[in-house]
């Protein structure tokens, strides 16, 4: 497996429940697999290959799209809880007993619905530049407007748009961000389609759904007994920080991460660093 890297992994098929998920397994083999679970809009061609990459140096990597999402086939559900029943099925047609779970942002909080419905499946859980049920929303004016933006050549997220969503106005995390974008695109042979309309509209009500308030506030958190690592940037404009401090005072047994000059995408700031501490967090 380890002959693979997040540019010549192929895309791979699997169905369950009615679904040909798409996803791609690269990386050391042997030892627990870390499962990514992608941002709104996004799908396997979205992650960065410094952190996938990263990563498979020293296990076994699985992207994927969840069901209705660019490459894998269906309708995308419009709750979180749909989601996670369909990332579920993902896990347990690929036959695994027990993975690592990296979710960023909407994937963030899909793994924690995951992590509540299906415990004994988590070992280990990584939360990124994501909030609680019923957490802070953006108070950004832009974010609307910068999320939902499309390249009409391409039909995704324009590089303004993540420059502004993902990164700080500061020179060193644009520069940060532009470096980002570059790597990227550096796969350009079996890449994702990009998602569909029905998939952000879907989206866009899942995470509104995820903002209500549902029973005791923030009281779900603390079933959550994996080992856990909260992730994000120090000014978020997307799902503000503060849901990491939450996050982190919540569950029982996480620690928290604040990455300086940055925002939602952290992880892709600093991919080196990140991948030093998570892999610190996922060997102990």
């Amino acid at each position: 497996m380890n002959q693979h890297s997040h540019q010549t992994a192929p895309t791979q098929f699997v169905e369950a429940n009615g679904i040909r998920f798409a996803y791609r397994r690269f990386g050391k083999a042997g030892g627990v697999p870390l499962v990514f679970m992608q941002h709104f809009r996004g799908g396997m061609d979205h992650w960065d290959p410094a952190v996938t990459d990263g990563f498979a140096a020293s296990r076994p990597v699985i992207l994927f799209d969840n069901a209705g999402v660019a490459g894998s086939s269906g309708s995308t559900p419009d709750t979180i809880d749909a989601m996670a029943g369909h990332a579920e099925d993902f896990v347990r047609a690929l036959k695994l007993s027990q993975i690592d779970l990296l979710g960023f942002s909407i994937g963030g909080y899909i793994a924690q619905a995951l992590t509540l419905r299906h415990s004994a499946l988590i070992r280990r859980l990584m939360l990124v530049g994501t909030g609680p049920r019923g957490g802070e929303p953006t108070q950004d004016s832009k974010y609307v407007e910068y999320g939902t933006a499309s390249d009409p050549a391409t039909g995704e997220n324009p590089l303004e748009s993540y420059l502004y969503l993902f990164f700080r106005p500061s020179q060193t995390s644009q520069a940060a961000g532009k470096a980002f974008w570059k790597r990227r695109h550096l796969r350009t042979l079996d890449v994702d389609p990009p998602t569909s309309a029905q998939t952000m509209a879907a989206q866009s009500a899942a995470i509104t759904e995820w903002r209500q308030v549902r029973g005791e506030r923030y009281s779900e958190l603390t079933v959550i007994a994996q080992p856990t690592l909260v992730v994000n940037g120090n000014q978020d404009v997307m799902v503000p920080t503060i849901n990491s401090f939450t996050l982190s005072q919540k569950i029982g047994h996480a620690q928290l991460i604040i990455y300086p000059d940055s925002g939602h995408g952290s992880l892709f700031q600093y991919p080196a660093l990140f991948v030093q501490h998570a892999t610190l967090f996922l060997n102990a």
